[in-house]
C-alpha cells in the first residue's frame, strides 16, 4: 500500500508540475522571476474571464495549488487527501471545459492547452475527455491510497 501511495503521490506531483510548466520553465532556463511571471501571465490571460467574473488564471493557480496540497497530504497519510484532489479536479475540469467551449484562440493558447499526439487525434473521442477520464482514474487511486487499513487491537489497548 505504501508503494501505491508513493506512485500516486509522484503522479499527482508530475501532473501539477506539467500544469505549472509555463511558469516554471523560464525559472529553470535561468530567467528572472519577472520573466516567468510575464510568460505565465500571458498564458493565463489568454483564457480571459470565465463565466463573466472568474479570471482563468485563478482556476489555473487554484488547481495547481490544490494538486500539490493533495499530494503532500497523501504522502503524509492524511485521509482527506482525496477531498483536496477532487477540489483540484473540479477547478481543472472547469477551466478545461470552459476554454474548450470558448474555442478559437483562447482554447488554443490557454494554460490548459493539450497537445494532441497523432495517436489520440485519430480516435473518435476528443483528447480532453481522455485527460479528464485519466484524472478521474487517478482520483480513484488517491481515494484507494488514502484509506487507512484498520489495525487489530488487543483488548485493553489504548487507542492513540
Amino acid at each position: 500500500m505504501k508503494l501505491l501511495r508513493l506512485v500516486v503521490v509522484l503522479a499527482v506531483l508530475a501532473y501539477a508540475g506539467w500544469l505549472a510548466w509555463p511558469f516554471l520553465s523560464p525559472l529553470i532556463e535561468g530567467a528572472g522571476p519577472e520573466a516567468a511571471a510575464t510568460r505565465a501571465g500571458a498564458e493565463a490571460q489568454a483564457g480571459g474571464e470565465l463565466f463573466g467574473v472568474l479570471p482563468a488564471w485563478s482556476l489555473w493557480a487554484g488547481a495547481i495549488g490544490l494538486y500539490v496540497i493533495s499530494a503532500l497530504m497523501l504522502g503524509a497519510g492524511n485521509a482527506k487527501a482525496a477531498a483536496a484532489y477532487f477540489l483540484a479536479f473540479l477547478a481543472d475540469a472547469g477551466l478545461r471545459l470552459a476554454l474548450d467551449r470558448q474555442g478559437g484562440e483562447a482554447a488554443a493558447s490557454g494554460p490548459a492547452t493539450m497537445a494532441a499526439p497523432g495517436a489520440l487525434s485519430s480516435l473518435p473521442v476528443e483528447p480532453l475527455w481522455w485527460l479528464l477520464g485519466a484524472l478521474l482514474l487517478l482520483g480513484a487511486l488517491v481515494v484507494i491510497a488514502s484509506r487507512r487499513s484498520p489495525r487489530a487491537r488487543t483488548p485493553g489497548q489504548l487507542a492513540y
